[in-house]
C-alpha cells in the first residue's frame, strides 16, 4: 500500500472513502468518490478523468474550446494525488478523506490545461533566476440567508443571536464576529484537519460580509491550495450552520464587491527577501516587479474579473483597484506594499475577485513579476491618496473587452502558453453567451 494512504488510514482508521478531487477552470471542486477497499487505486494506478474537466464553466458545461472535450472524443488523462494533500474530509457524515489530484498527458507530461500546472510553468521561471515565491491569499466573502427571496436574489443574514436581518457595515466589528462563532470555529477546525492555515478572520465592509486570511507558505503552488481548499471549506460550514456563503464578487450592487488579495515575496537562494530595499517601497528589484504587474495588469483583467459579475466590482472609491496604480501602505492602489519590517516585505495584488481561480490568479501574477524583474520595468511614481478614485480610461469596459484584451496578451502568453489562453478565453465567450441569451427580471420590468 502507498505510504502516504496506509499512514492516512492508521491514523484515521473508520475511513469509508476517499475523495479524489479536481478543481477547474471556474475554481469548482469536483470528485471522484473511491470506497476504501478501492483507494489504493488513487495513489497505485493513478485515477483516469477526462482532461475536459478543467474546460467546464460555470454551470459545468463543456463549450467544446478548439475542438476540445467533443471534438476530440473527450479523451482520459491519467491523474495522480498531489503529494502531502491527503486529509480528512471534515463535512462527511460517514468518516472520508480528500486528496487533490493533478492530470497527466499520455506522455506522462504534467496536462497542460489543468490551472495548476498552469501555475507550476511560472513558477519554473523564476526558478531560473534562483528566486522562490512566498505567497498567501486572503479571500473576502458574503454569509447569506440559506434560502433566496421571491425573485430568486439572495438575502442579507440572520443574526444568530435573534433572527434580525444584519442590516450594518461595522466593518472590524467584533459583535458581528461573535454572532457567527459556531461557523467560525467550524472553519477552523476544518482547515486544521485539511493542513490549511487559516489565519485571521476580520469583519469586512458590508453587512454579512468577512475576511480570512492564510498564512504565507513558501511553496506558492501550496498557497492557491489553501486557497482553493479554503473556499470550499467556507461554502460547507456555512451550510452545516444553515447560511449560505458566497464568494461572488459582486452578489450587491450596492454593497462592497469581495476580493481575492494576493500577498507575494521572493526569496533569493541564500534565503533572503529581494524586494527588501530598506524603505516602505522596498528596493529596484520590487520596483520592477510591480512594473511588471502594471504592464500587464488590463491583459490579465479576465483572469482577475471572470466573469460579468466580477466586472461589476470595479467602481470609484470602493478600495477596488479602477487603475493601474502602486505605493506603500495604500488601500486604493491595484498593487499595494503593505506596511512591516523591510525584511517581510512584499507585494499585495489586490485586482483580483473572490471567485477567480487562485492557480491563475498566481500565474498571471508570478508571470508579471518575472517579465517585470527581467525586463526592468518601470512602475512610475507611487500614487500618495485615494487612487481609486478616476477609472483607467483603459480599464476594460465589459467582460468581452477583457476577454479580447487576453486574447492578444503577448507577455501573458510567453508563460501560460497561447493555446491556453485561447482556450481560457472560448469557454469563457461561450458562457457568457449564454448568459447573454437569458431575458432577466429587470429586461421585463423595463419592457415589457
Amino acid at each position: 500500500m502507498h505510504q502516504e494512504l496506509k499512514k492516512f488510514l492508521s491514523e484515521h482508521p473508520g475511513t469509508v472513502f476517499i475523495d479524489a478531487l479536481f478543481v477547474d477552470l471556474c475554481g469548482v471542486v469536483r470528485c471522484k468518490r473511491y470506497p476504501r477497499r478501492e483507494a489504493e487505486k488513487i495513489f497505485s494506478g493513478g485515477v483516469h478523468m477526462c482532461h475536459s474537466v478543467y474546460l467546464l464553466d460555470a454551470r459545468g458545461e463543456n463549450a467544446n474550446p478548439q475542438g476540445r472535450g467533443m471534438d476530440d472524443g473527450d479523451p482520459d488523462g491519467v491523474c495522480a494525488p498531489v503529494a502531502g494533500t491527503l486529509s480528512p474530509s471534515p463535512w462527511s457524515d460517514a468518516p472520508g478523506g480528500q486528496v487533490l489530484m493533478t492530470v497527466l498527458e499520455a506522455d506522462g507530461a504534467p496536462c497542460a490545461v489543468e490551472p495548476r500546472n498552469i501555475a507550476a510553468r511560472v513558477v519554473r521561471f523564476l526558478a531560473e533566476l534562483e528566486l522562490r515565491p512566498v505567497a498567501a491569499f486572503e479571500l473576502e466573502f458574503y454569509l447569506l440567508q440559506k434560502n433566496l427571496d421571491a425573485a430568486g436574489c439572495p438575502q442579507l443574514p440572520l443574526s444568530p443571536r435573534d433572527g434580525r436581518p444584519e442590516q450594518a457595515t461595522q466593518v472590524y466589528g467584533l459583535e458581528e464576529l461573535d454572532r457567527h462563532r459556531d461557523f467560525f470555529r467550524q472553519v477552523e477546525r476544518a482547515c486544521e484537519l485539511q493542513g490549511v492555515p487559516a489565519s485571521v478572520a476580520t469583519k469586512e465592509f458590508a453587512p454579512g460580509q468577512f475576511e480570512i486570511n492564510l498564512r504565507h507558505v513558501a511553496d506558492p503552488l501550496a498557497a492557491a491550495d489553501h486557497c482553493a481548499l479554503l473556499r470550499h471549506t467556507v461554502r460547507q460550514c456555512a451550510g452545516r450552520c444553515g447560511m449560505l456563503a458566497t464568494f461572488l464578487s459582486k452578489p450587491f450592487s450596492h454593497l462592497s464587491g469581495s476580493g481575492m488579495h494576493l500577498h507575494l515575496s521572493l526569496l533569493d537562494k541564500n534565503g533572503a527577501n529581494v524586494f527588501d530595499g530598506g524603505s516602505e517601497l522596498g528596493g529596484e528589484t520590487l520596483r520592477h516587479a510591480v512594473g511588471g504587474l502594471m504592464e500587464t495588469m488590463f491583459d490579465a483583467f479576465a483572469i482577475y474579473a471572470p466573469n460579468v459579475n466580477a466586472m461589476r466590482r470595479f467602481r470609484p472609491n470602493r478600495f477596488v483597484p479602477v487603475r493601474k496604480s502602486w505605493g506603500a501602505n495604500n488601500r486604493s492602489v491595484a498593487f499595494r506594499i503593505p506596511a512591516g519590517r523591510p525584511s517581510a516585505r512584499r507585494i499585495e495584488n489586490r485586482v483580483a475577485g473572490a471567485d477567480a481561480n487562485p492557480w491563475l490568479v498566481l500565474a498571471a501574477t508570478l508571470a508579471a513579476v518575472h517579465h517585470g524583474i527581467t525586463a526592468r520595468a518601470d512602475p512610475g511614481a507611487p500614487a500618495h491618496g485615494n487612487a481609486g478614485e478616476h477609472p483607467d480610461p483603459e480599464l476594460p469596459a465589459n467582460f468581452p473587452a477583457a476577454l479580447q484584451k487576453l486574447r492578444g496578451a503577448k507577455t501573458l502568453a510567453k508563460y501560460l502558453g497561447r493555446e491556453y489562453l485561447d482556450l481560457y478565453c472560448e469557454t469563457k465567450r461561450a458562457e457568457f453567451e449564454r448568459l447573454s441569451e437569458a431575458v432577466s427580471p429587470l429586461e421585463y420590468g423595463w419592457y415589457l
